[in-house]
């Protein structure tokens, strides 16, 4: 207790120092002062944004939510209209919202260092401020990350001279936790998030793969996953504007290249991004998403340059389409009624495929001098452009039917705190009663090897469904599937979804029969129970004859027979939220 006294203290100190050195000079950045070469540690970033509230009206910072560090969350807001915001009374006004995440991973910190910049530059109009934007940015989102600085962990990067590291306080990465929530990072996020209520977000990271020729790279929203009208205007408008107008700055921009270790112009994807991304989830409230990923070889004073000019040209492009932005994000819920086809999983459509003039590097396999093997190599002597196969769309490969209801027994208190925390609306039963429903069992599913981010993840999950009259307890929860929510609810609640909260694990413990029998007391009571069930014992005849394997198994015969039988649990292999229509 008494290190974590000194520690905040130390560190309350030397914020005030901080804070007090830049109001009495210029707001001049690490990043300039050392001429492109140096990013700032997490206390400068906080102080430097201090200082801007301190001397501009139009930006207001706020402490919002803990994180595994023992610090605070910041939240920094530029509005020129509004001289401060309150967390009491915040409001958009009618306007759309953009925002900002930075130091998700603080070993790619160039969206931190450019958006000190972005902000200081709007608040001195030195560069023309939104008229229908809000402007929001979380400075550091990973702050026990940014706290372990080092030169090392970054292998392949170039600059700056220290920087943070990937985990978090925990060692979890924050960008694989969106929907799990297992860090406090992730709720305060969250209530960040739905507080705020944005339009948009962007979030800037520092890729890493194939050697290529941009500085620059963008990773937006998966337009046939976001659907709709506000997929097509991602799509066909959003981006396209977004990529031209920055080619008109001598920014050249490609989608992000999703190689590795093979060359990009054999052709490549587009990413993917399931909920437990920040845009994976972000999308879920149909927020039109942008990850930024710099390129990790190019010099960090082009690389900040870069996302500065980037972000400034995304906002300028939002802004001019706020109305279009604020209609289509209006009536995006309209495909999501009870009764509609809702896709879970999603694979590359290579029938449909873009093409790219790709600006790279040759690259060839060479033999290894360390282990005699080809590697890859690439000469950025011999630059070229050309035509490169590009596959940005995608296709469902499964589906539900949206049901009008999903019911959570009250003993799934975990479940039901992160409805709340993703601000769902429910209600709770009354008393006790019985409904017809739709049950899901689980069928077959697959577990990872090798534990990842803090689980053992199920994939490729299938059930089996029925049609049952469950009975409900006083105090179940029953959440109505028509609310901003919706999203949210299928891709968490439906047990085959990718991200699902079954597959993160929630549910593991009705993977495992609590009870079994003694084969010696069995043998006879199952003896009975054949000989009063004929057509099951039929059956059982007829699977030791055509299956071998089953034949020759004692035990798995008395256990086939147990789970036809009363005596087999009920819990076992069922899982507990229920589906009401749909």
């Amino acid at each position: 207790m008494k290190k974590s006294l000194l520690y905040f203290s130390l560190l309350c100190a030397l914020f005030c120092f901080t804070t007090q050195s830049i109001s009495a000079q210029t707001l001049t950045t690490t990043y300039e002062t050392s001429k492109g070469l140096k990013t700032a540690t997490y206390e400068e970033v906080i102080a430097y944004y201090l200082a801007l509230e301190k001397k501009f009206p139009s930006i207001t910072v706020f402490e919002m939510g803990q994180t595994d560090s023992g610090l605070p969350l910041h939240l920094v807001i530029f509005d020129p209209q509004i001289k401060k915001h309150s967390k009491e009374n915040f409001s958009k006004n009618g306007k759309n919202l953009l925002l900002i995440n930075n130091g998700i991973h603080p070993g790619e910190p160039d969206g931190i260092d450019a958006t000190m910049l972005l902000f200081r530059d709007f608040a001195e109009n030195k560069i023309t401020a939104p008229h229908n934007t809000i402007i929001a940015t979380i400075p550091v989102y990973n702050i026990g990350g940014a706290l372990n600085r080092n030169r090392t962990s970054r292998t392949n990067q170039n600059g700056p001279e220290e920087y943070g590291f990937r985990g978090n306080a925990r060692n979890y990465d924050l960008n694989r936790d969106f929907i799990k929530n297992d860090t406090k990072n992730a709720r305060a996020f969250a209530e960040i998030f739905h507080w705020l209520n944005p339009d948009l977000f962007i979030d800037n990271h520092v890729s890493n793969g194939a050697d290529y020729q941009y500085v620059l790279t963008h990773l937006f929203t998966q337009h046939d996953k976001l659907g709709g009208a506000l997929g097509t205007y991602l799509h066909n408008s959003l981006m396209p504007q977004f990529e031209d107008s920055l080619h008109q700055k001598d920014w050249d921009i490609t989608p992000y290249v999703n190689v590795f270790n093979q060359v990009p112009e054999k052709g490549f994807t587009q990413f993917m991004d399931s909920p437990r991304y920040s845009s994976g989830y972000t999308t879920l409230f149909n927020v039109l998403g942008l990850i930024v990923e710099t390129h990790m070889l190019k010099p960090y004073k082009q690389r900040v340059e870069g996302t500065y000019e980037l972000m400034k040209t995304f906002i300028e492009i939002v802004d001019k389409d706020a109305e279009k932005i604020k209609a289509l994000r209006k009536n995006a819920l309209e495909k999501y009624k009870v009764g509609n086809y809702y896709p879970l999983s999603w694979k590359v459509d290579s029938s449909k495929t873009s093409t790219l003039k790709f600006k790279g590097f040759e690259g060839k396999m060479i033999p290894s001098k360390i282990t005699g093997a080809d590697r890859l190599k690439y000469f950025r002597d011999k630059p070229f452009t050309k035509d490169v196969t590009y596959y940005n769309h995608f296709k469902a490969t499964d589906s539900v039917t949206i049901p009008s209801a999903y019911i959570v027994p009250k003993g799934y208190w975990n479940i039901i705190e992160l409805l709340k925390l993703n601000k769902i609306e429910f209600s709770a039963f009354l008393k006790d009663t019985t409904i017809t429903a739709e049950v899901y069992h689980i069928k077959n599913f697959e577990t990872v090897k090798n534990p990842f981010e803090g689980h053992y993840l199920h994939y490729n999950t299938e059930v089996s469904k029925n049609t049952e009259n469950v009975s409900i307890n006083a105090g179940d929860v029953l959440i109505n599937t028509q609310q901003p929510g919706v999203r949210y609810l299928l891709e968490t609640l439906e047990p085959a979804a990718p991200d699902s909260f079954f597959n993160w694990n929630f549910f593991d413990a009705i993977l495992q029969q609590k009870e079994g029998f003694s084969p010696y007391v069995w043998e006879d009571m199952a003896e009975k129970f054949l000989n009063e069930n004929p057509e099951l014992k039929k059956e059982f005849e007829t699977k030791k004859k055509t299956d071998p394997a089953f034949a020759n198994n004692w035990y798995a015969q008395l256990d086939w027979i147990h789970k036809q039988s009363p005596y087999y649990e009920k819990s076992h292999l069922r899982y507990p939220i229920v589906r009401v229509g749909g």
